[in-house]
């Protein structure tokens, strides 16, 4: 492989004009496939297999009006039993009249139909039903439901609209933008030249966007989550300047040893490039592995930004040459593009006064007690792993201020936090004629179930064929006991009762998904792992490199998943990272801090332990080459 790099490289620094010709002609027509083919982003969840995913589809079916979008308006006026007086209930008219105004809806509910106005008088939700998914509602119906009741606005009433519709759709590009800026600085103050950063940071904006347009012009054939190609950006440009720094030091480097610059780029794809291959193999496993987690967003989640990572990859093996080609010895820092600079400069490197070379020296001379040190650190930071809850998030959990969580919190004041995780249980009967029969006896066993603050009338399909039930628990969404609840629904209800039951809604969707990532979190890592490190085993040709590789990888990610638990959990450092509420961690985020983490893991094993084996290679000792690899 690394002749065949070796002669890309030179190629690609040969013949530039080509290369760049190409690249801009790929660019341009994947732009305008993104223009012509583009999609809108799907915000909607589903988990084939699970028991809620099952009811939400047969809803769907034979309920339609229950699987729609749907919001919260709360009212509240601090007066005690103003909501009850005339004018409270022409408010609340008022406020139902408008609501019933919003396009695409189906329904709204007052307090008179559900009996949500708290016991002093203070606190009425409106339920507002809307005829689609949040996902195909328009944005229009969104901002309209968000301005409801402005004008009912008077001293002391304050009113706070919630539900999934005022969930709003991540934001691609705002943090980003700002990583841009700092990489940007980090890599002019590193390379001391603007020409090699700004040349390393186009290749990783040109690969980003060139797999972000291909995602882009997919989302119109295959529908995306909207955090999908936020991932793939983040981890396109992580490993896109990574890989064209590293291909432009060596560039730099093979300049310094007065190599021609075609022979030092070919040099430079042929090593460091390697180096890229094979560490842009292991992210592309640990993303694609994501599929065998069996949730369909987290696959197109994974795999596109794997595609994104082998984009990158060819972006740094070809085009970095080529405008390598076009700075020439600009890419090198004024001051050492001369012969007697290069010649102070490749002595410098071999110093053992510089840093990396100390450090390094100090580790292998002390090895025992750095391993010791490491494992000592590291385990520690691991303990809180072992307590790790996960849930999907809850507004109870967002900043203190936002909408959704001022609805969550007077919902909760007025009647409590399960009304914030209302549960959906569907009742079935083998003879539609026993259905009502049937749901009496399934109301009366969950009234009587410990954990259930409410049950709701019956609704009955138009078909007749299934009824749902609404029950409120007396715990939050993304508390135990809840996930204990549901169990418990599951079990007796359908046993005692001789109905089929089975519960869904957000809540219990939730639950689902967390029991389902669980369930598959060791196959997962089998894989990612397994298939890791057989590649290292060929790229290394050694056992003992990809078995310290993958053990450290192991004990970093206990070390980060016992880290998270105690901030974001356990709420240590709480106001450090802006965190207003600790809680569970949300569902996905075990899972997706493997894939990341190990990719990157294994990137870094991948650069640092090439080097070292390349100058054990070409006569150095074990330590030496360990030494000067590093440094």
């Amino acid at each position: 492989m690394a002749s065949f790099l070796h002669a890309l490289g030179r190629a690609s620094f040969r013949r530039r004009w080509l290369v760049l010709a190409l690249w801009t002609v790929l660019l341009a027509g994947l732009g305008a496939a993104a223009a012509a083919w583009s999609g809108p982003a799907s915000t909607k969840l589903s988990i084939p297999g699970t028991e809620a995913q099952q009811a939400m589809d047969a809803l769907a079916t034979e309920f339609p009006a229950a699987t729609g979008g749907s919001g919260n308006i709360v009212v509240e006026d601090p007066v005690p039993g103003a909501l009850t007086t005339e004018t409270g209930q022409q408010t609340l008219a008022a406020l139902q009249a408008e609501a019933e105004q919003l396009p695409e809806v189906a329904a709204v509910l007052g307090p008179e139909q559900t009996g949500e106005i708290s016991r002093n008088g203070t606190i009425a939700v409106l339920r507002v039903q809307f005829t689609k998914p949040v996902d195909e509602l328009d944005p229009a119906t969104k901002d309209a439901f968000e301005t409801v009741g402005a004008g009912l606005v008077r001293d002391g009433l304050t009113i706070a609209h919630g539900g999934d519709i005022a969930t709003g759709e991540p934001d691609v590009g705002s943090t980003e933008g700002i990583g841009v800026l700092i990489a940007t600085a980090v890599l002019a103050i590193t390379l001391g030249s603007l020409v090699a950063a700004g040349m390393t940071l186009l290749t990783a904006l040109i690969g980003v966007a060139a797999g972000m347009f291909g995602i882009i012009a997919l989302s119109g054939i295959v529908p995306l989550n909207a955090t999908t190609p936020i991932l793939a950006l983040m981890l396109g440009l992580a490993v896109g300047i990574d890989y064209s720094l590293f291909i432009t030091s060596r560039y730099r480097h093979n300049l310094l040893e007065g190599m021609a610059g075609d022979e030092a780029a070919g040099r430079a794809v042929g090593t460091a490039g390697s180096a890229v291959v094979f560490a842009g193999s292991t992210v592309i496993i640990a993303l694609a592995g994501l599929s065998v987690v069996g949730i369909d967003f987290l696959t197109k989640m994974g795999l596109a930004a794997a595609f994104t990572v082998a984009v990158a990859v060819v972006v740094s093996l070809t085009l970095s040459p080529a405008l390598l080609s076009l700075a020439g010895r600009k890419a090198l820092p004024r001051a050492l593009r001369t012969d007697e600079a290069a010649r102070r400069a490749l002595d410098a490197e071999e110093s053992p006064r510089l840093l990396g070379h100390r450090w390094a020296e100090f580790v292998t001379h002390h090895r025992i007690l750095a391993i010791v040190s490491v494992l000592a650190v590291l385990g520690t930071a691991a303990v809180p792993a072992l307590s790790m809850q996960t849930a999907l998030t809850d507004p109870g959990h967002s900043a203190d201020g936002a909408p959704d969580r001022v609805t969550f919190d007077l919902i909760t004041k007025g009647f409590g936090v399960g009304s914030n995780g209302p549960l959906l249980v569907t009742v079935r009967a083998d003879d539609p004629a026993d259905l009502p029969a049937r749901t009496a006896a399934v109301t009366a066993e969950l009234t009587s179930t410990e954990g259930v603050a409410a049950v709701s009338p019956p609704q009955t399909s138009p078909g007749g064929q299934l009824s749902l039930l609404t029950v409120i628990p007396t715990t939050g969404p993304s508390d135990d006991a809840t996930a204990e609840l549901v169990d418990t629904i599951r079990q007796r209800a359908s046993s005692g009762t001789g109905a089929t039951v089975q519960v869904t809604g957000f809540t219990a969707i939730g639950i689902d998904i967390s029991d389902k990532l669980a369930a598959a979190m060791p196959r997962y890592l089998l894989l990612v792992v397994g298939l890791s490190f057989i590649l290292l085993i060929v790229v290394f040709r050694s056992i003992l490199v990809p078995l310290k590789a993958t053990l450290g990888f192991l004990l970093t990610i206990a070390a980060t998943f016992g880290l998270t638990v105690a901030v974001f959990q356990w709420g240590w450092l709480a106001d450090t990272v802006g965190l207003d509420v600790p809680g569970p961690l949300m569902s996905f985020l075990p899972i997706l801090m493997i894939g990341i983490l190990f990719g990157l893991a294994m990137d870094y094993e991948v650069f640092l332990v090439s080097r070292m084996r390349e100058d054990f290679v070409h006569g150095a000792s074990a330590r030496e080459a360990t030494v000067s690899g590093f440094g």
